[in-house]
């Protein structure tokens, strides 16, 4: 204890809890230093630049205690990106990153959190420090001297314009180089403000898209039942797959099911759900994301052509393009809303709605599932007695436990096998032309090599978050109507597929409806399709070639072992 104090009483000086939060609050910088690929001035630009500002900024007031709660969201977003450099290992708080906090619910959260207990607690311990030695400061009425303020800005102007001068010469001398981009804490609060212009968008796109139509007819018999059904995986990663020649057969009753068709060389066009799954749900892709603000989505095509649609999901409310697009729908449920944490709800419970619907005798009938797949925390995704492989108890999101994390994450597929497989199983007793297309948002990390990368949504994605598992079935009854369509199904089933932008006509496609914005050329249900090229959606919402997204040789190395054309 008489340590502690000691500690206390020597930092709570003035001078030195100044020296002491600036320490902290560059150790971001410090650490970018060796995770981005930047040249040595940009480097240097990014260290005596910021600590300048910082240094500044804190003598604005001779009263530390008060600056360092006065500059808290400098240290909440130094922290933030602590947590982030933790988990993928390089790059800064992306656009995509803010939208995601907002958008993902407390439970999800805290079961990332508990996981991740090694990195909170070391920022913890960085920087919880420095806001109660300021409280402290404030209490005893401390300020720095005349001399140590004058000679901190004194020092601070000079670090300054030292900075300015050199991030010019690096802008000038390095192309690639800007600083709204690559120095720490500009990039950040760049980012920050693009986050709010999207959520803005957003919020006004009732307005924006009100007068858009699909044009939507259907092309079948009206007099013929069908049923169609979209399920959006969550975090499925086609090489854990048995489908797709993973060493454990993860998925044994797909692979026995007749009518089954396997896409192999299918990329996701961004790692992250908010974005992923509304382009799933509407005509945005990577190459055109911006539309999304002005169209409305898949659900609203299949209104306009008379069917009878319901959206139903294992998730709950986050306030994005999911919730919008998804409430287009006749029947809308979210499993999770009004269950209290502790209630883990199983994707297996929608098929309970799809039941209440297929028995509510509806003769065109389109169904949208938004499944909880195989999200973190993977060993609370099926029951225990459900477990394949074991054992799958998780100690903590480590390297050192992936065996584990591999056992529990593959029972999720196993899990996600029995579950397409009843929804198949349901639609064939109909006895009427039906349809199944199941496309993952995204895929995942697994320390999975040196890189040793957990999770998705990273700034740099990798081969295990693009390459996801995409499945066409096809009942009988539907085959025998509608050959030719089965037909271009199995002849596209090889071909390169970006899922995002796919899915919607592909659906279209396959369910008959006639619309000005189908295009056939990104139909795998079309003897048309072929596209030429594929991309992945950026921080900014712009299309990135593969070759510039800043993969590693062991993501083309895995690209090359599973034959993704690049």
């Amino acid at each position: 204890m008489k340590l502690f104090k000691k500690i206390f009483e020597y930092l709570v000086v003035p001078q030195r809890l100044f020296v002491y939060y600036l320490a902290a609050i560059m150790v971001p910088n410090v650490v970018l230093c060796f995770t981005e690929e930047m040249s040595l001035l940009a480097n240097i630009c990014n260290l005596i630049l910021p600590a300048s500002v910082y240094a500044l900024l804190f003598t604005i007031k001779r009263r530390p205690g008060m600056m360092i709660w006065v500059m808290f969201p400098f240290v909440f977003l130094a922290a933030f990106q602590l947590v982030l450099l933790y988990l993928f290992g390089n790059s800064i708080i992306s656009v995509d990153m803010f939208l995601n906090v907002a958008t993902t619910n407390f439970n999800e959260a805290t079961e990332l959190l508990n996981n991740i207990v090694p990195v909170v607690a070391g920022v913890f311990i960085l920087y919880l420090p420095a806001l109660i030695l300021g409280i402290f400061s404030i209490i005893r009425k401390e300020y720095l001297t005349e001399h140590f303020t004058s000679l901190a800005r004194r020092f601070s102007y000079i670090g300054a314009g030292t900075g300015v001068v050199l991030t010019v010469i690096t802008s000038v001398s390095y192309k690639d180089y800007a600083v709204h981009l690559d120095m720490f804490p500009i990039n950040v609060c760049y980012n920050l403000g693009l986050a709010f212009e999207r959520s803005y968008d957003m919020a006004h796109y009732e307005e924006t898209s009100s007068d858009f139509s699909y044009k939507a007819v259907s092309t079948h018999d009206k007099s013929q039942s069908e049923i169609y059904i979209l399920v959006i995986g969550e975090t499925s990663r086609a090489c854990s797959w048995g489908l797709y020649g993973y060493e454990r057969n993860t998925t044994p009753l797909l692979k026995k099911r007749r009518g089954v068709t396997a896409f192999s060389d299918v990329m996701t066009q961004s790692n992250t759900t908010h974005i992923s799954v509304p382009m799933i749900m509407s005509l945005a892709s990577a190459e055109d994301y911006n539309r999304i603000y002005n169209e409305k989505g898949i659900i609203e095509a299949f209104n306009e052509a008379g069917f009878y649609t319901a959206f139903f999901s294992n998730q709950r409310f986050n306030h994005s393009f999911i919730d919008i697009f998804g409430n287009e729908a006749d029947s809308v449920v979210f499993l999770k809303e009004g269950a209290t944490a502790s209630h883990n709800i199983s994707d297996v419970e929608l098929t309970q709605k799809v039941d209440e619907l297929l028995a509510a005798g509806h003769n065109k009938l389109f169904i949208v599932l938004h499944t909880y797949g195989s999200h973190f925390n993977y060993r609370e995704r099926y029951p225990a007695e459900r477990a394949v492989f074991v054992p799958d108890n998780i100690v903590n999101a480590s390297d050192k436990h992936r065996s584990n994390l591999i056992n529990a994450y593959d029972n999720t597929i196993v899990q996600t096998d029995r579950f397409l497989d009843g929804l198949m199983s349901r639609l064939e007793e109909r006895g009427c032309a039906s349809a199944l297309l199941y496309a993952s948002d995204h895929g995942e990390d697994i320390f999975d090599d040196g890189r040793k990368r957990f999770l998705h949504s990273s700034p740099t994605p990798t081969y295990y978050q693009m390459h996801i598992p995409f499945i066409v079935w096809t009942s009988d009854t539907f085959a025998v109507k509608y050959p030719d369509v089965v037909r271009s199904i199995k002849r596209n089933k090889d071909k390169p597929v970006a899922s995002n932008a796919s899915v919607i006509h592909t659906m279209l496609k396959i369910a008959g409806i006639s619309t000005p914005y189908l295009n056939d050329s990104l139909s795998v249900a079309s003897d048309r399709y072929g596209i030429k090229e594929r991309h992945f959606i950026n921080d900014h919402n712009l299309p990135v070639d593969y070759d510039k997204l800043g993969l590693d040789e062991e993501d083309f190395e895995q690209f090359r072992k599973h034959k993704i054309r690049m």
